[in-house]
């Protein structure tokens, strides 16, 4: 019976596959007016990294390089989309711009690991959040990309399954061990850029349910919708932080315990 089952979602599947398209909804010129815009800030943002790392100490250039890779690798992203590039058609014969993947595939776990670093977290336990969001972006990939929509919504609830704990996270796990710090400017930095990526990471899988998902939104529209996300989450929380650049001299990790012998 599985077998059966198989082949009939395969056969679902080659019906609804996207080469029999004669015409395909592209993004249009609002649209690419918001990938050049995000295109231009990533970029921008990704030089002004690159000068203060040169020009900062060990203690500070890993969060500057940190912020170069978050925004290097979008600005690489949306010049790929804004050339023609990292796309392909989905069911529906809708422009699917697969190079944002990429990008937050990498980019979202140098959040988590920056957000880390900024907490004082153990390294075992951001390479744990981190996995669970990379693994969250390769569930979103594959729901946007299925054409049989069991599979589509299945793939959705597994990603939304794995934000939970994500989010869980950087709300719960990551202050609670900065507040053991006793860094009042190192809580109230956390909390800022904690809270806005939460809260703006909230908004993708909405805006993934009504593009990718029910294909309610116009190509152009979704486009807009996460170049606005991307240029808050990543040039806005880059340079929030080097606006915190004498709170940043504070060492990373949590201090450990002094014992005192008698």
């Amino acid at each position: 019976m599985p077998f059966t089952q198989l082949a009939g979602a395969s056969a679902a599947a080659k019906a609804l596959a996207p080469t029999a398209c004669t015409t395909i909804e592209e993004v249009g010129s609002t649209g690419v007016g918001a990938l050049t815009l995000a295109f231009l800030a990533l970029t921008v943002s990704t030089c002004v990294m690159i000068a203060k790392a040169a020009s900062s100490g060990p203690e500070h250039r890993k969060y500057y390089f940190l912020n170069v890779y978050i925004c290097g690798i979008s600005a690489f992203a949306y010049f790929a989309m804004l050339s023609g590039q990292g796309w392909t058609a989905i069911a529906g014969c809708r422009q699917f711009f697969y190079a944002r993947y990429v990008d937050w595939f990498m980019t979202t776990a140098l959040i988590i690991l920056q957000l880390g670093l900024i907490a004082g977290q153990d390294f075992v336990s951001i390479a744990a959040v981190m996995g669970t969001d990379m693994l969250m972006v390769l569930a979103g990939y594959m729901g946007a990309v299925s054409v049989v929509t069991t599979v589509k919504w299945f793939w959705f609830i597994l990603g939304l399954s794995l934000f939970m704990p994500v989010i869980y996270s950087l709300a719960r796990t990551f202050r609670e061990t900065v507040i053991t710090r006793k860094d009042p400017e190192m809580i109230e930095l956390y909390g800022k850029i904690a809270w806005l990526t939460i809260i703006l990471w909230a908004f993708y899988p909405v805006v993934w349910l009504f593009s990718e998902g029910f294909a309610s939104f116009s190509v152009s529209f979704e486009v807009v919708a996460y170049a606005i996300m991307d240029i808050i989450s990543k040039v806005v929380f880059t340079f929030m932080i080097v606006s915190a650049h004498d709170s940043l001299a504070a060492p990373s990790m949590a201090p450990a315990q002094s014992r005192e012998y008698v």
